[in-house]
């Protein structure tokens, strides 16, 4: 057995005893039976180094005490949500633009979706992802645009132009022992030419970063698309197994087992409860009108209880301005830039959100939502209606008793916001 310290967002550490067999994604179960989470399968573990400035969610089939051994001893584990986890294997083509792909461009450009993934994750064909990134020259602050490429065997960098000539190639770095990271650390402290860098980590380097690959893309599709590629051609079919079937535990964890609760978008559906039995609406104008309706009903329900109840600490009226803080997409008073950094940790995927106390209007609240890749945010403003508080998004046309139900709503309806509310973004206590 090997000892293993996790950290939580909130600097809280756990320290478990582990077998030397354990994979990440197992760590990931225990860790949520431990701490009384809902396992969706988007737990990671993530493996930080504070000095160097890097992170990354090691693969669910990763051995822990392997990667432990390897790391420095300023570096440690996180333990963290990641939506866009295997987020490539749903929608491909967004990850993989056709300019980017060598055999897109030797085809007519219609390569079917299911093809296109069956190429990274199969070992006899040759996927090949190019195009220009900037390096960083070693020992010097400057940066150099070169014409890269990456294949199974490594990335490497044309020394003429955008020349594929074996000749013309230079080899930068292999995959075997290598691993992509993040670059957490801002732009100017290494004088990036761009926001969009990320770092080729030898498996076993000091904390001096001199054998680091520092790299720099145009845009956040192109970064995604180089460090998407570099997983896939690494790991190949073990990536597509974890994606798949959630892998099953080992008989030793069984102590530590827990029953394993998926929670999916798919499962959340307007119902009609007013008959004999349920039935799920599937007209979207009906849906609308069913929400808007169970809207009124929660609005009576609590008025009701205004009447019969005497005022105290758990009068619904107060308590509806508090409730929201027990649920995990509640972060009270932290700013903007920290629900940013938040949600791209997490993974930016359509409908990841949050909610948070407003830093302009200390009555109102914010709500933080990822859709394409891009953060908006959207005031909820409170509204008063005969003696009691309402809370709405929409300047009032759709009024909520808390924001709870509020919540609940949009994660059936779109209603004003660009797309429904899907994954909360959690920070977990251990």
């Amino acid at each position: 057995m090997e000892i293993v310290k996790v950290w939580s967002e909130d600097g809280a550490g756990k320290v478990v005893e582990i077998p030397a067999d354990m994979t990440a994604r197992d760590l990931c179960q225990l860790l949520v039976y431990k701490s009384h989470c809902v396992d969706d399968n988007a737990w990671t573990l993530v493996e930080h180094h504070h000095i160097l400035g890097l992170e990354r969610c090691l693969e669910d089939h990763e051995l822990v005490v392997q990667v432990q051994a390897s790391m420095s001893s300023d570096s440690k584990f996180l333990f963290r949500k990641n939506y866009a986890k295997y987020e490539f294997f749903r929608n491909p083509l967004n990850f993989f633009p056709e300019q980017m792909v060598a055999w897109c461009q030797e085809s007519d450009g219609s390569i079917p979706q299911s093809q296109l993934l069956q190429n990274f994750l199969n070992s006899s064909s040759c996927p090949e992802i190019q195009g220009h990134l900037y390096v960083k020259e070693p020992g010097r602050r400057s940066w150099k645009k070169l014409y890269m490429f990456l294949r199974r065997s490594g990335l490497y960098f044309s020394t003429k132009g955008t020349s594929k000539e074996p000749r013309h190639l230079q080899l930068l770095s292999d995959l075997e022992d290598s691993n992509v990271f993040t670059v957490i650390t801002g732009r100017k402290l290494h004088n990036a030419p761009t926001d969009f860098h990320f770092c080729i980590k030898p498996s076993k380097v000091t904390s001096d970063g001199k054998e680091l690959k520092m790299l720099c893309a145009e845009d956040e599709q192109s970064r995604t698309c180089w460090m998407t590629a570099f997983r896939l051609l690494k790991y190949g079919i073990l990536l597509y197994q974890s994606y798949n079937v959630p892998q099953q535990r080992k008989s030793n964890l069984s102590p530590f087992s827990a029953p394993v609760r998926s929670v999916s978008e798919n499962s959340l559906v307007a119902m009609d409860f007013s008959g004999r039995t349920g039935r799920v609406i599937e007209n979207p104008l009906e849906a609308q009108s069913a929400a808007l309706e169970e809207g009124q009903s929660w609005r009576k329900r609590s008025q009701r209880m205004n009447v019969l109840g005497s005022p105290s600490p758990l009068h619904p009226s107060s308590l509806s301005t508090v409730i929201h803080r027990t649920q995990i997409w509640f972060h009270g008073r932290i700013m903007r830039e920290e629900a940013h950094k938040m949600i791209i940790q997490q993974g930016q995927v359509d409908g990841l959100f949050l909610l948070r106390d407003s830093q302009s209007n200390p009555k109102a609240f914010v709500l933080t939502l990822c859709h394409h890749q891009k953060i908006k945010h959207f005031q909820i403003l409170p509204c008063e209606e005969d003696g009691q508080v309402f809370f709405s998004l929409d300047d009032g046309a759709t009024k909520f008793t808390d924001l709870i139900h509020l919540v609940e709503f949009y994660q059936l309806n779109r209603g004003v916001l660009p797309c429904k509310l899907k994954h909360p973004c959690t920070a977990v206590a251990l």
